[in-house]
């Protein structure tokens, strides 16, 4: 069955933090590659926190692509053959992890924004001084190779301005394959400031499109997001970061990494129909949420 015609029936479940897994597993995440390093030094690494998160409950994976670019990884020394083979790879490392557990699961290949490329938090922000056609530019290249790797729909991710957005769109429209559109915002607007109902709109007509939403935020913002989401007629998807908070004093994560889930009956009752968890979010977590919504998951 195809991702987008489970959603006509059924909330289904995301995986969480690809990081956090991979940090609790003991990993070093500091490079300015990220996790996309691993797929390059420890592969079996991240399909091992896939198939945790699978194993939690998730139904889709999205794969460690997100930091892999070809400019990035040419800044590390790393050539374009092998930044070609490791975006291949993140979709194949996926798929392998959900062939070892039972039931449907689904492989969203991430194309994270060009802030995540500059390592510097720019992603949070927007507004990076490009055009769209330079934006077009930047992301063509890796989005023609993620789709040649055939994973089930592009993950759009973390979008922090709607003229990133519409970039990535005019790259996706006409290749046939799904896509998930999802913004990273503050209170009820995009990172760069924008309100949302003009950056969902920019998803009208894109045939490709499956769904709309956020992530990447914290989970008091998501049911207002939602709502916007939802008058666009597309299924909304949403995966914000656990809730907890950084004590600079302590050096520590205050609150409960799981305490987002009991939210998401609310953002389901308002039209999500892909709920997942982003930073801070560990298999543990998307097991407590996987349990929250299994009434909503049965076909």
């Amino acid at each position: 069955m195809e991702l987008k015609d489970a959603l006509a029936d059924r909330v289904v479940v995301l995986d969480g933090g690809m990081s956090t897994a991979l940090e609790l597993a003991g990993h070093d995440l500091s490079d300015a590659l990220w996790s996309g390093r691993l797929l390059l030094t420890d592969p079996d690494a991240v399909r091992d926190a896939h198939l945790a998160f699978y194993r939690a409950g998730a139904e889709v994976a999205i794969t460690a692509s997100y930091q892999v670019t070809f400019e990035g990884f040419a800044k590390q020394g790393i050539g374009s053959a092998e930044t070609a083979r490791l975006l291949h790879a993140s979709v194949a490392l996926a798929r392998s992890a959900a062939s070892s557990v039972d039931g449907q699961r689904w492989v969203a290949a991430s194309v994270g924004p060009y802030g995540a490329m500059l390592a510097d938090g720019s992603e949070y922000r927007g507004r990076y001084g490009l055009s769209v056609a330079e934006l077009v530019d930047f992301h063509r290249p890796r989005i023609e190779t993620l789709v040649e790797a055939a994973p089930d729909v592009l993950a759009v991710e973390t979008i922090p301005d709607v003229d990133e957005a519409a970039a990535v769109l005019e790259v996706v429209r006409g290749s046939g394959v799904p896509v998930w559109l999802s913004y990273s915002i503050r209170g009820d607007r995009t990172c760069a400031g924008q309100p949302l109902e003009e950056a969902f709109a920019v998803a009208a007509g894109v045939d490709e499109v499956i769904a709309v939403g956020v992530n990447c935020c914290p989970p008091e913002d998501v049911a207002h997001a939602v709502s916007v989401a939802s008058a666009t007629g597309l299924p909304v998807v949403v995966y914000p970061n656990s809730g907890e908070e950084w004590d600079a004093a302590e050096r520590a994560w205050t609150g409960d990494g799981t305490g987002f889930a009991g939210l998401a009956g609310e953002w389901t009752g308002h039209g999500a129909r892909l709920v997942g968890g982003c930073c801070r979010t560990g298999p543990d977590a998307i097991g407590v949420l996987a349990g929250a919504l299994a009434g909503e998951r049965k076909a």
